[in-house]
Formats: C-alpha cells, sequence, structure tokens
C-alpha cells in the first residue's frame, strides 16, 4: 500500500492535478488504487454547474497516472531524473457518470516497457460498476 505522500515521492502531479489518493496493492505489472470523488474538486465548478460529473479525460489521468507510479515504484532509482508521459489513448470507453461521493476504483496491467515506451490497459470502477476503460502508451522523459 502507498499513501499520498509516498505516491508524491513517485510522481509529479500536485493538487489540483493529483488524482490517486491511495494505492492499494502494486506489483511489477499490476496496481490497484483509488480516487476520493469529493463535490470540492475544482474541475466541479463548471461541469457541470447544478450537475456535477467528473470529466472523463480526468478518469482517464487518473489511470494514467496510477500507471505511472506503477512504472516508477519498480525503477525508483533509475527513474529518479525522468518524469511519465502520456502519448496515445486507444478504446477509451465511459459507461457510467462520476458524481461527488464516488470511489473511483483504478486498475492497471502494464503491457509492456521497452527502452523509454510502455503500453499498459486500465479500468475505473464505481461499487464495482464499469465506469471507463482504456488502453493507453507512455514515453519515459528527462525531468526538465
Amino acid at each position: 500500500m502507498l499513501t499520498i505522500e509516498q505516491i508524491k515521492e513517485l510522481i509529479p502531479h500536485r493538487y489540483p492535478f493529483l488524482l490517486v489518493d491511495r494505492v492499494l496493492e502494486v506489483t511489477e505489472t499490476t496496481a490497484k488504487g483509488y480516487k476520493n470523488v469529493t463535490a470540492n474538486e475544482e474541475f466541479f465548478n463548471g461541469h457541470f454547474p447544478g450537475a456535477p460529473i467528473m470529466p472523463g479525460v480526468l478518469q482517464l489521468e487518473a489511470m494514467a497516472q496510477l500507471g505511472c507510479i506503477l512504472i516508477m515504484n519498480a525503477k525508483k532509482e533509475e527513474l529518479k531524473d525522468s518524469i511519465i508521459v502520456f502519448t496515445g489513448i486507444n478504446n477509451a470507453k465511459f459507461k457510467r457518470m462520476v458524481v461527488p461521493g464516488d470511489r473511483l476504483d483504478l486498475e492497471i496491467e502494464l503491457g509492456s516497457v521497452r527502452r523509454n515506451f510502455a503500453t499498459f490497459k486500465g479500468t475505473a470502477t464505481v461499487d464495482g460498476q464499469l465506469a471507463c476503460s482504456m488502453e493507453a502508451s507512455a514515453a519515459i522523459v528527462p525531468k526538465g
């Protein structure tokens, strides 16, 4: 299990863009974590007033951040001067709205890591119901 402070040691994201609150399990190839979706999230001010819905792109970003945590946790010393950035999203599907009060449960499965390129698959659920899924790719690049 990784706490929010341990997560912040692995990835550079900070409020209001840090979208993983806790990592429950991390192995060499998988990770499980969650984002508590609260009414205080900045994005709810504009998406949508009176009918708050977590933007789908932020659900994808939460899964991507968990993917970064998975890779960085496994190769912490080797990648200490690197960051991981999205290079592609495929087959993103949205099945359920995510609203304040939900816990967005995240799961990532690493596909491959070759040199500075990684692929992974992710799902996000609320109360066991699929909210969204995706396949993604990312590049490992030097900081700065």
